[in-house]
């Protein structure tokens, strides 16, 4: 059974810098693509950034290009999201998701329908 924890969500300044951390196990890492979401009260969940595991391509969000960057260990079957400069409108709860459809990460991104499994989340705060 596929699994993801999420960890390294917390409190954190505007303009500082937080990682978050997805551990992945029970499938074949690299036929993957993961998936980082998030959700903030009273808002619809939306994708940030995904990454396909087999050659390592990866899409961002408009709202976050430039500031947050999606890497892999695939040695230690783990996903990253550095987020860097983060501002108030990025507080929101963070899910990491895992899907066997390898396709591009742009195409996945804006359709969470085809991630089959979730983390459960990591709540990231940022203080102005």
């Amino acid at each position: 059974e596929v699994q993801l924890v999420e960890s390294g969500g917390g409190l954190v300044q505007a303009g500082g810098s937080l990682r978050l951390s997805c551990a992945a196990s029970g499938f074949t890492f690299d036929d993957y693509a993961i998936g980082w979401f998030r959700q903030a009260p009273g808002k619809e969940r939306e994708g940030v950034a995904c990454i396909r595991l087999s050659d390592g391509n990866t899409y961002y969000a408009d709202s976050v290009k430039g500031r947050f960057t999606i890497s892999s260990d695939n040695g230690n079957y783990t996903v990253y999201l550095r987020m860097n400069s983060p501002k108030p409108e990025d507080t929101a709860v963070y899910y990491c998701a895992a899907t066997s459809l390898s396709l591009i990460p742009a195409f996945l991104l804006a359709r969470p329908g085809l991630f089959d499994s979730w983390g459960q989340g990591t709540q990231v705060t940022v203080s102005s």
